[in-house]
């Protein structure tokens, strides 16, 4: 009995190994109109549609495989003349290109799932044949386990893998090189003169998958104004380039902690930040100091307090200042170290009275603004438990960072809590977080007034080079896609 059912066993082993060998080896090609793409599965990843450019190292993934393998979606070739078409301005019909890549997907699974099959089956039988000679079970038996175990797995993929996405999935943008921020511009729009096309199409991810992306009823950004948001930098001056690509010589807003305890050293290296945003605009966290403060601005920094404008003088101006077409205002850190004192560590976390004091700031200054700059959430609580109960009938952004983690968080239709993580991947004296370098991108609407459109997200693993970016619209109700 126990060398019966150890043959049967091994038998369904073998169909179960050949069924997933051709579920990782199977591959197909399709032609559709825009080009040319290559079908395969990844397994081992978190569910997920992969569209993928080698040719320019650029995906945008999707959600909605319940099976634990990217269903990849390469691009092997693109149709020059349709690229010439959508970058001069002109259009394709996507609901024509969505039909022929469903249909090249199904067709894809038909012949996955009948390789899978014969596979497992065929290995299975083999398997059967080679230790009939070992056992008593007939063959017909070993040969309906091998058969049954191949059609099981074959079912499950079936129902599995196809992908089951919404009217409006949340893409997810990756490549193999921090400069995504670029791209995920690039990816609303390919309205680029003919003579830029070349130069293009050798850095950034176009056509594709922006047609499979972009919903045509939400507004374009094109053109439209954008401010990087970064955080945490902790004196890790190698991350100032990836910063720098990312602002793009725009706007730059820094919330907090670009030194690690503010002293006139760490001052002076990490000055240079200020060079990396038209307009640079900082607020304290509580890892700066007072001299590093009165460094920036005298730099040409906008340096906001909770009491105005820090001057390049020492003077205090506005608490309310404008920066790229934004009324803003900033709370310095009360935790913020100061050389008088040594530049001793305060801590981390805010009294209750310390969140007292900034819910009494907030009250005084959030109906003037349309975006406020604190480098602790936490320290900001209880105005955000305010909005919650009662949401703000105006746009409001509210950047923090601190935590170093990549956050976004929408209270109602007009408040947004943006954290882009850690610019500095947590720094040299968090270097066991493992933290990815984190900046976030902010696209809105100035006139006639404020709107915020997008925000995005973008994270890039520091050893490697491997970049992720998420956008989430704005311009649509938080459960709206």
């Amino acid at each position: 009995m126990l060398r019966r059912t150890l043959v049967l066993a091994f038998v369904a082993l073998a169909a179960l190994f050949g069924a997933f060998a051709a579920l990782a080896i199977v591959q197909t090609e399709s032609t559709l109109s825009v080009g040319t793409v290559r079908l395969d599965v990844d397994p081992g990843h978190p569910g997920a549609l992969d569209i993928y450019v080698p040719l320019v190292d650029w995906g945008v993934r999707f959600g909605g495989v319940r099976l634990p393998v990217r269903l990849k979606v390469d691009v092997r070739a693109v149709d020059r003349d349709t690229v010439l078409k959508v970058a001069q301005g002109g259009s394709v019909d996507v609901t024509d290109v969505r039909e022929e890549a469903t249909g090249a997907v199904k067709s894809f699974l038909v012949v996955l799932l009948v390789t899978m099959l014969l596979t497992g089956f065929t290995l299975g039988a083999l398997v059967a044949l080679a230790l009939r000679p070992y056992t008593r079970p007939r063959l017909r038996h070993s040969l309906s386990v091998a058969a049954g175990t191949s059609l099981l797995v074959t079912l499950a993929v079936a129902v599995l893998l196809p992908p089951s996405l919404s009217a409006n999935p949340k893409p997810q943008y990756y490549a193999n090189g921090p400069d995504i921020p670029r791209a995920l511009q690039t990816l609303q729009t390919l309205r680029l003169a003919g003579t830029r096309l070349d130069e293009e199409l050798d850095s950034q991810l176009v056509g594709l998958a922006r047609l499979v992306s972009d919903p045509a009823n939400r507004q374009p950004l094109e053109g439209l104004p954008r401010i990087t948001v970064a955080s945490d930098l902790h004196t890790n001056v190698l991350a100032l380039p990836a910063l720098e690509r990312a602002a793009g010589r725009g706007p730059l807003f820094f919330v907090g902690d670009v030194s690690d305890s503010g002293t006139v050293l760490e001052t002076a290296l990490v000055a240079r930040i200020v060079n990396a945003g038209r307009p640079f605009v900082f607020v304290a966290g509580n890892h700066d100091s007072d001299t590093l403060d009165r460094r920036l601005a005298r730099a040409g920094a906008i340096v906001l307090t909770r009491r105005g404008r820090l001057h390049a003088d020492g003077s205090l101006g506005p608490v309310v200042v404008r920066a790229a077409g934004l009324r803003i205002a900033g709370y310095n850190d009360p935790l913020e170290r100061r050389s008088a004192n040594g530049y001793r560590d305060n801590g981390g976390e805010a009294s209750y009275q310390q969140q007292l004091e900034f819910l009494g700031w907030f009250d005084a200054y959030k109906n003037d603004v349309d975006a406020i700059l604190v480098h602790s959430s936490q320290l900001a609580q209880l105005a955000i438990d305010e909005l919650r109960a009662a949401p703000s009938d105006h746009p409001l952004v509210i950047f923090v960072g601190h935590t170093h983690i990549a956050r976004l968080d929408r209270l109602g239709e007009n408040v947004t809590i943006v954290n882009g993580g850690s610019v500095g991947g947590g720094g040299a004296a968090n270097v066991k977080e493992g933290t990815p370098i984190g900046i976030a991108a902010l696209t809105y609407r100035a006139r006639p007034a404020f709107e915020p459109l997008a925000a995005d997200l973008i994270q890039i693993d520091p050893g490697t080079g491997s970049a992720t970016a998420s956008r989430t619209r704005l311009d649509v109700p938080p459960d709206g896609g």
